[in-house]
């Protein structure tokens, strides 16, 4: 077996019971007491679990199930939202297919898009009327308004979605964790978002610093699955997974 796939068992393993022993692992694994100490170890070291006497047990995770609505969700992270919305509004260049996932991180990337002969598809009733108010081309999918985040959902939003091939794609999360990756607590809002995001050729997370090490319900998306722009990181294991743009404060222009 090789060490990713031993390691991927290892950390389901230590997820689903929260606590596990080296000799309960070696009879999973078909391994030997030595080879699984060495990967618990690594995987220490990573950051992904904490090794203990005998075992391993979880790294504390805060797990997330409810959904704050846009109107509470708009005045938390303001200033963050706006250096994360700059850098990412800069990625976008002409000819570009992008999609804007719906929430009030990516609310602030079009705040500062300059890009006119870029297609916007978006999910957001708001982001599209933002778009639209600017002059851009933008296309919003069919579906129902799920209205505490304002995001069409349902299956005919991701039957719509599903033809598409997105150049850029920038999207919110409730956490993200090494583990879980990116996830989102509802099921309806995590089907569009995975959609999307599986047919982006460049997928980047917006996310301010409260998302890191935090789970909720539904996975949308892996780690490595995206690049991931934010400010403030604390947390550094995860430069171990993925690539990260931390927008430094100074990076910040005035010219809205």
């Amino acid at each position: 077996m090789l060490t990713e796939e031993r390691f991927n068992i290892i950390l389901k393993t230590v997820e689903n019971k929260k606590a596990v022993t080296v000799q309960e692992l070696t009879e999973l694994l078909g391994s030997s007491e030595s080879t699984v100490r060495r990967d618990l170890t690594a995987l220490h070291e990573m950051g992904l679990v904490h090794k203990v006497h005998g075992g391993a047990t979880a790294v504390d995770n805060s797990y997330t199930t409810n959904e704050d609505d846009v109107a509470y969700k708009h005045g938390q992270y303001s200033e963050e939202k706006k250096r994360i919305g700059q850098y990412a509004a800069s990625l976008i260049h002409k000819g570009d297919f992008v999609f804007i996932d719906a929430g009030t991180t990516t609310e602030a990337l079009i705040d500062y898009i300059s890009e006119k002969e870029a297609t916007y598809v978006t999910d957001g009733l708001g982001h599209a009327n933002k778009l639209l108010k600017k002059g851009y081309k933008v296309f919003i999918p069919g579906g129902h308004l799920r209205v505490s985040t304002e995001a069409m959902v349902g299956e005919e939003t991701v039957e719509a979605l599903r033809k598409y091939n997105f150049t850029l794609g920038f999207f919110g999360t409730n956490g993200i964790s090494p583990t879980a990756g990116y996830t989102t607590p509802d099921v309806h809002e995590a089907m569009v978002k995975k959609e999307a995001f599986d047919n982006c050729r460049d997928a980047y997370i917006l996310s301010d610093p409260s998302k890191f090490n935090k789970i909720s319900s539904v996975t949308f998306g892996d780690i490595g699955s995206a690049r991931i722009i934010t400010t403030d990181l604390q947390d550094h294991k995860y430069l171990k997974f993925t690539e990260i743009m931390e927008v430094d404060k100074n990076d910040l222009h005035s010219d809205l």
